[in-house]
């Protein structure tokens, strides 16, 4: 690729794979969380409909009176667990979304380089698309950094600490 006119289409093509990559990578992660809430909706559908099976199967009062009480503290039991797990799985699916994000990225800037590269010579390359480039690599290196250390602490870790 030795002219200009060239550039412009691989330019183009290059923004049109990346624009390709970030639709699939959307899709992914809306699929990724709409298993989740159907994972999590599931669960309480069936949680709801033994808990209806128990009040029927009931023959005395005060088995039925102690029932709503049981029925809470199981539940609450069963959401603290829910939530660890939920909170696990939307941190996984955030991950994987940021690092199909910088790969994007990664992709978009080797072909960008490589149709300039064609044109341009390296250091008018190297200083003025360095410069250009910066935010991104500033932003995707901050998402890997915050992804990496709530993955490492997915409790959220230093909330009202220090008080």
């Amino acid at each position: 690729m030795t002219n200009q006119n060239d550039l412009a289409l691989q330019l183009y093509k290059a923004n049109l794979e990346f624009y390709l990559r970030l639709g699939r990578l959307l899709q992914e992660n809306s699929k990724r969380w709409m298993e989740l809430g159907t994972r999590m909706l599931g669960d309480s559908i069936a949680e709801f409909s033994a808990e209806v099976e128990q009040l029927l199967k009931s023959q005395d009062w005060q088995a039925l009176a102690t029932l709503p009480g049981e029925i809470f503290w199981r539940q609450l039991q069963q959401r603290m667990g829910d939530d660890q797990t939920m909170a696990q799985l939307a941190l996984n699916a955030q991950t994987a979304f940021a690092r199909g994000l910088q790969d994007a990225l990664k992709h978009w800037q080797e072909a960008t380089a490589q149709a300039f590269g064609g044109v341009y010579d390296a250091d008018t390359l190297r200083t003025n698309f360095g410069e250009f480039l910066k935010p991104w690599k500033d932003l995707t290196a901050a998402a890997a950094s915050a992804a990496s250390s709530m993955q490492n602490n997915p409790t959220g870790g230093t909330r009202g600490e220090g008080k």
